[in-house]
């Protein structure tokens, strides 16, 4: 096996290295296109991996790799898909003028972390296009950006969770160059950057990762389709590719955290789970850059374990959002009662969210039909991330309604006090501050036809509990998309301006007020 790293690794001089884990391929070529067309065999290595050192090759030569002297197929570690999902890779230059030298971060306990979606938060859709509002996010008291999933995914409108290249920068968003930009000026303006990767599923267009090697299992499911191999036959180097698309962010791109997308849907029976692994990966390397690094879990399990210390028999993650806070807020603002709001609904659930986590720790749900949760009582509040409103619960929406159009003006301030002066982490969804008022619906670019339906069809379906009234608007058209933007001149204007200042006051006593900076 070679080591030094997955991909196209450009050498500098016009030596590039191509590295790919193809155990079910008998030969792997590497077909350059451009800017001089040629074809160039691996060297097979053990456990699967072939390699091999290529003179001539300067960043934005474009390849594909030839298995077995048919099938073409971009590399499953691109760095790089200028073309989209389905077309070549792109050797990408590492070399950056990082500005962040003494950058280190900030404690876990002092993030106040705001969630955004590139593609709505501007106008032009683009990680540049953040850059003149890092000084207004760090005026409100924000501490953290954090980014819905940026990995190559098909068409240019998605919420990144139908990502099919991991390593990849969405070029419609501006590309690897386009986020070490937006990384470097956060941190120049004392913000960390957060980042959502998705390690539970890959997306369906453009997915060709199964013809390299074993990466899905043939013994679960995820809601998504075929469910990652952590456990199986050819599971250690499924590993090493994901452990190392996380090492990537945070070595190459100087990112702060990992916001890992639905743990739930991660089936994994090994004694020594991925998670478990990841995370003392993640913290090697963050004690080697000398930084702080955290992952933060997303998950419906209510399972203290993601949180707890190895010593405790945890996993050794950092945070975990905690959805039981904000169905209890949700419920009692709005009064509804269907879906997986009908197990809350009264101040009580509000009072345990805020003394125990998991409002959910044993009991019966009706909602499930079960018992769910673990006690969480035990962890510190720093090990939770609250929300009144965030991208699925505004987005899982029919009409992708954000708050402001479910409750009145003092209902939104009484939200934002809930929140920011909770013991816990507290996260803010772009535009909630000033109360934006375009939806946050779903929506997607495919191209295939059957899969553009089945989309239409399974979100449909989801809706079906909550009993919502109406058509879903349809995630293909890209008015759905457009209709998303954000409107920042909403936050200089009436009762906007006035939510806006509210949230920053509220986050000033949360930072200055030493009762509420140590709950």
């Amino acid at each position: 096996m070679t080591r030094g790293g997955l991909g196209a690794t450009y050498l500098g001089e016009g030596r590039c290295r191509f590295t790919v884990w193809a155990p079910l391929a008998e030969k792997v070529e590497v077909r350059l296109l451009a800017p001089r067309a040629r074809v160039a065999p691996l060297d097979q290595g053990e456990g699967g991996y072939h390699h091999v050192v290529l003179e001539g090759v300067e960043p934005g030569s474009l390849y594909l790799f030839r298995l077995d002297g048919g099938r073409e197929r971009p590399d499953p570690a691109s760095r790089s898909q200028p073309e989209g999902v389905l077309g070549p890779s792109e050797v990408t230059d590492p070399q950056f003028p990082w500005q962040d030298a003494a950058w280190v971060g900030p404690r876990l306990r002092d993030y106040v972390l705001y969630e955004a979606h590139v593609g709505t938060f501007t106008r032009e859709g683009t990680f540049d296009a953040i850059l003149p509002h890092l000084s207004d996010l760090k005026d409100l008291g924000v501490t953290a950006l954090e980014l819905m999933p940026v990995a190559q995914f098909p068409g240019s409108r998605n919420w990144g969770y139908d990502g099919v290249f991991p390593f990849a920068v969405q070029d419609s968003y501006g590309g690897p160059a386009g986020l070490k930009r937006l990384v470097d000026a956060c941190h120049r303006e004392g913000l960390a950057v957060v980042l959502d990767v998705v390690y539970n599923h890959l997306g369906p267009e453009g997915n060709t990762v199964g013809e390299f090697g074993p990466y899905f299992s043939e013994r679960y499911r995820s809601p998504w389709g075929a469910a990652i191999n952590f456990d199986g036959p050819g599971s250690d180097e499924v590993r090493r590719f994901f452990i190392e698309n996380a090492l990537a962010w945070v070595t190459d791109y100087h990112v702060d955290a990992l916001r890992l997308d639905a743990l739930h849907a991660i089936l994994d029976l090994s004694a020594r789970p991925f998670l478990a692994e990841l995370a003392a990966a993640v913290r090697e390397r963050a004690a080697r850059l000398n930084r702080r690094v955290y992952l933060i879990a997303e998950s419906d399990l209510n399972d203290p374990k993601l949180v707890q210390s190895p010593e405790a028999g945890g996993y050794g993650l950092d945070a975990q959002w905690n959805d039981d806070f904000h169905h209890a807020l949700h419920a009692l603002l709005t009064g509804e009662r269907t879906g997986y709001y009908e197990d809350f609904g009264t101040v009580a659930d509000l009072s345990r969210a805020f003394t125990d986590a998991y409002v959910y720790a044993g009991q019966y749900s009706t909602y499930r039909r079960r018992r769910h949760g673990a006690s969480s009582r035990a962890l510190p509040a720093q090990r939770f991330v609250v929300f009144a409103q965030n991208h699925d619960q505004v987005g899982n929406r029919m009409r992708g309604e954000r708050l402001s159009a479910l409750v009145p003006f003092e209902a939104l301030k009484l939200a934002a006090a809930v929140v920011l002066l909770s013991p816990y982490l507290p996260l803010l969804f772009m535009g909630e501050e000033y109360g934006e008022t375009a939806p946050f619906p779903y929506f997607i670019s495919h191209s295939d036809p059957a899969l553009i339906e089945a989309v239409r069809r399974g979100r449909r379906e989801e809706f079906a509990a909550f009993r919502w009234q109406g058509e879903p608007l349809d995630p293909q058209d890209e008015a759905t998309f457009l209709g998303a933007k954000l409107d920042h001149r909403l936050r200089e204007q009436g009762t906007h301006r006035v939510l806006r200042e509210y949230y920053r006051e509220l986050l000033r006593l949360r930072r200055e007020v030493p009762a509420l900076a140590r709950l």
